[in-house]
């Protein structure tokens, strides 16, 4: 490892201990909050997993049953009774904070609940009632699993950089800090001899 290109002094020696003592603080600051930064996001991605299975086999019956409706009625029946939504979503977008990651928080605010269609019931047939019934449960969820999903992509994000940091402390920084006091160590302890050696001839001389 490459040391620092520095004066052997005293002062610079003592410079090099407390960047020392705090690097290496900082290194167990950070491995400490990977550590726990990991334990989350394992905790987050498991839910995630679930959450996309859940919306997966969910949305596969949907699907299903639309096709079913789709096939009992004629395309232009089809395309004219979804052609204008019946109602709308408002949501609230915030974030929280996940040990330092803000990560989005989605709320779907809370809305007067109503059995509307957008078409009438003697229009279409009733699995495409049961479609929309279910995608309109299943939309909060699904909502769910993208701000989930995101804070996934984020944490990973974040989990890498940090990594990089502490990679960069524990083989680079203090290595070579460490290098540098042991070169000034050295330094001053030959310098240290050689005067004794000086004063030892100047002694005898006299």
């Amino acid at each position: 490892m490459a040391r620092l290109n520095v004066n052997p002094t005293r002062m610079e020696l003592k410079k090099l201990k407390g960047r020392l003592a705090t690097a290496t603080r900082g290194h167990k600051l950070l491995k400490d909050k990977s550590d726990e930064m990991i334990r989350r996001f394992t905790i987050i991605l498991r839910e995630t997993k679930s959450l996309r299975e859940e919306v997966e086999q969910r949305l596969a019956e949907i699907l299903k049953q639309f096709s079913v409706a789709r096939s009992l009625t004629s395309p232009f029946e089809m395309e004219t009774a979804f052609a204008m939504p019946s109602a709308k979503v408002e949501l609230t977008c915030e974030t929280e904070s996940i040990m330092g990651v803000d990560v989005p928080k989605i709320t779907v605010n809370d809305k007067k609940k109503t059995n509307a269609l957008p078409y009438a019931f003697a229009e279409i047939t009733g699995e495409a009632d049961y479609s929309v019934a279910q995608a309109t449960e299943l939309l909060p969820v699904m909502i769910r699993l993208a701000q989930k999903e995101k804070a996934v992509r984020m944490l990973a994000e974040e989990i890498e950089r940090n990594k990089r940091r502490v990679n960069a402390l524990e083989y680079v920084m203090i290595p070579q800090l460490e290098e540098t006091i042991k070169y000034i160590k050295d330094k001053l302890a030959e310098n240290e001899r050689a005067s004794v050696v000086r004063l030892m001839k100047v002694k005898a001389n006299g």
